[in-house]
């Protein structure tokens, strides 16, 4: 990979380019946070060859809202799984939404 892909790829949200310690520090939460809710499996880092951890900004985003609900007194393994369901329901929706447009368009008159 060329330093061009590697810039080109750090506006994909879904690239891991956050070692454990740095994405602890963004979030303001300890490595041991990390290692929990990945251990709740609310997210899946990247492993390198050695074994280090490296993270995305979508994950950084879902790893966030799980230390706000424990910092309001959530247990972790309660947040994870909100955070999960939370992300499955905007899932749906999306979906739905997808679903409802190529409807509309398909019979236009229905939707009048």
């Amino acid at each position: 990979m060329t330093a061009d892909d590697t810039f080109g790829r750090l506006d994909d949200d879904d690239y891991p380019a956050y070692t454990m310690g740095r994405a602890a520090e963004m979030l303001g939460t300890t490595q041991g946070f990390l290692r929990a809710i990945g251990e709740h499996r609310l997210i899946t880092p990247l492993r390198s060859a050695g074994g280090h951890r490296s993270y995305s900004r979508y994950q950084l985003r879902v790893a966030a809202r799980a230390r706000e609900l424990v910092d309001h007194g959530t247990p972790i393994e309660a947040a994870c799984r909100i955070v999960i369901l939370e992300d499955q329901l905007e899932e749906a929706q999306r979906l739905n939404a997808e679903y409802r447009r190529a409807a509309e368009s398909a019979n236009p008159t229905a939707a009048a």
